[in-house]
């Protein structure tokens, strides 16, 4: 087979169907876009846990005199159930799971509210006997905060026990059905673009169906035949994926690194994992491109 003829073959298709090809271009980009994007997101929900999760604290908010718990029926903690709850955090029963442990009063609670706040009208209304004075325990595994919970809740000056972690699977599970979203977007998409790529080539192949017959009559193989027609898809569809991977890496370099990374205080993806995501996606931009060119030629060539 001579590689020659068959590239200006393929470059003949192409200007033929020039405007459809763009329209595969675009479409394989958006799709794609959305395919790296949908990665990303995943690889920063993987490190925000990995983060997050071992910081996750258990607070153990003791009662104010307006706390309704069945163990605040006395009101306020009183000064021997703080004992006692450092007695059990101290225990050998708790002592294994617990690393580190401090004691928040009111006065502290109400300036880090304060801080938290500031500027919103909650700032000024709330007095620091309303605040809980809370024991934030850090355990050494925080996989197993149950253990806490269910040895604290319920203890006399204790209103509740609250395991962060569970605060932050909450959060997780709306970014992880962003990400899900996303993804099913781009699978959409990505559909639409083998659709639309093998159109483009079937509409290829009739507007050469003359030299088709020609070429068929002089003994051309299948394949000789066919292999323009796939390298018009893969040429497009190479496009694609080649600016959907700029345009993920742009979002990480501008978006995330930029404007995201000065907003806010988390971990984010960088462009290391944004070179991991661009390989991939030239991936499989090509290969979608040459099985809707194949299949769609074949088909065509069988009628």
């Amino acid at each position: 087979m001579r590689a020659g003829l068959v590239i200006g073959e393929a470059a003949n298709g192409l200007r033929r169907n020039a405007s459809m090809v763009v329209s595969v271009v675009l479409v394989t980009f958006v799709s794609l876009t959305f395919v790296g994007t949908a990665a990303l997101l995943q690889l920063q929900i993987g490190q925000m846990k990995s983060y997050w999760y071992d910081r996750a604290q258990v607070a153990v908010y003791l009662c104010t005199s307006l706390s309704e718990a069945a163990g605040c029926v006395d009101g306020e903690a009183t000064e021997e159930q703080r004992a006692a709850v450092e007695a059990q955090l101290e225990s050998d029963t708790l002592a294994p799971y617990v690393d580190e442990y401090y004691f928040e009063d009111h006065e502290q609670a109400y300036q880090n509210f304060q801080e938290q706040f500031e500027g919103t009208p909650a700032a000024e209304y709330v007095t620091p006997e309303v605040l809980n004075e809370t024991y934030w325990v850090n355990l050494t595994d925080p996989s197993e905060a149950d253990v806490l919970v269910e040895s604290l809740a319920g203890m006399p000056g204790v209103e509740s026990v609250s395991d962060q972690r569970r605060l932050l699977d909450q959060i997780f599970n709306v970014l992880n059905a962003a990400s899900y979203t996303a993804i099913a977007v781009a699978a959409i998409m990505l559909v639409a673009s083998a659709l639309l790529i093998a159109t483009t080539i079937r509409l290829s192949a009739f507007s050469r169906r003359r030299e088709l017959g020609i070429m068929r009559l002089v003994g051309a193989s299948n394949r000789f035949i066919q292999t323009p027609f796939v390298l018009e898809g893969v040429f497009a569809g190479l496009i694609g994926s080649v600016l959907a991977g700029a345009a993920v890496l742009a979002i990480v370099q501008f978006f995330v690194q930029g404007f995201l990374a000065d907003s806010l205080s988390f971990t984010f993806v960088d462009l290391t994992d944004a070179w991991i995501v661009v390989p991939l996606l030239i991936v499989v931009g090509v290969l979608l491109a040459a099985i809707s060119a194949g299949i769609a030629i074949r088909r065509y060539l069988r009628v």
